[in-house]
């Protein structure tokens, strides 16, 4: 591919041909990656984000923009993670423009190596069917880390009664004021998944303040002691639905912290998130679980009704600091 030119982000002037972009890629390859306006600005919000260095985007000899990198980059005291989003308009898929986005995303991982000190790793996710991403990404040293099942299920259909254990209550999230509470049960909860990463109260309240965010769809379940034993938080993106006709809803996170396990609150949590969607009026939920999910998840997954849709393959690259 030639006459191409690279740049870095110039600001919210980009932000609709960024949209455009995003919307057209997720129209053929359907990885929920669409993006309004008003939601790209809430990203680049995101106090994490170098504005300047963690993206860059691709324009054809017309200055249509025609690809772009995208970095989400987070710490932790062993090692830093960049997490790309690759995205190549399906007109422009003929030629490297997605192995020139790769190579750009590893050169900025080195460079955060280099003055952070620490390991970095890059991750890419593809589904099982892009053979080309897949054999570009296998060429280019990354290897499969998990499997991520996309799964969907009809909120037409009955959804049984949720059945709490004795002595447990079910409340709303207090946003805010629950913050430090909510963070160290997701440590307590959430670290025996594949792809558990560090979440800070910074970055939470940062979560929060997502537009779609919808704190009647945040729930927690208390144990008689007052610790928060298990979490189903749900979401809907009404700009997305529109904008994709259909009405569709996510259960976006789902867990059971450590010592409360295996006495249904999983189950109970997720009945219960799948009723609100259904009372605002969804006709579909989706999920995503990792294939080798210790805690069973999937079977609970499949036994209210869930189904497949298709398979994310998790890769990533990491470059060890020399000692």
């Amino acid at each position: 591919m030639i006459n191409l030119t690279i740049r870095s982000y110039k600001g919210e002037i980009d932000l609709q041909a960024i949209s455009d972009l995003l919307n057209a890629c997720e129209a053929v390859d359907e990885l929920n990656k669409g993006a309004s306006v008003s939601e790209l600005q809430e990203i680049s919000n995101n106090p994490s984000l170098d504005k300047v260095r963690d993206i860059r985007l691709w324009e054809d000899a017309n200055s249509k923009l025609i690809g772009i990198g995208h970095l989400s980059i987070s710490t932790s005291d062993e090692a830093i993670n960049g997490f790309l989003l690759c995205c190549v308009h399906p007109n422009a898929r003929s030629g490297n423009l997605e192995r020139q986005i790769v190579t750009w995303a590893e050169e900025r991982m080195r460079e955060v190596q280099q003055e952070r000190g620490v390991s970095v790793k890059l991750h890419i996710s593809a589904r099982d069917d892009k053979v080309g991403l897949i054999a570009l990404l296998e060429s280019n040293g990354f290897k499969s880390e998990s499997y991520g099942l996309i799964m969907r299920r009809s909120l037409k259909e009955p959804i049984p009664e949720p059945q709490l254990p004795a002595s447990f209550t079910l409340r709303q999230v207090r946003s805010q004021q629950d913050a430090e509470a909510w963070v160290e049960f997701y440590h307590q909860s959430f670290i025996d998944d594949s792809d558990y990463h560090d979440l800070t109260v910074e970055h939470y309240k940062y979560q929060l303040r997502n537009p779609t965010y919808r704190p009647e769809l945040d729930l927690v379940a208390i144990a008689p002691d007052g610790t928060f034993a298990a979490c189903c938080e749900c979401s809907i993106n009404p700009e997305s639905n529109t904008r994709n006709r259909y009405s569709e809803g996510w259960i976006d996170k789902l867990g059971t912290r450590r010592g409360f396990r295996r006495i249904g609150l999983g189950r109970a949590m997720l009945l219960t998130g799948m009723r609100q969607l259904q009372a605002a009026g969804m006709d579909i939920a989706k999920l995503s679980v990792n294939f080798d999910n210790p805690n069973g998840a999937l079977q609970l997954y499949e036994s209210v009704g869930f189904h497949k849709l298709y398979t994310l393959i998790s890769y990533v690259k990491d470059w060890t600091l020399d000692k």
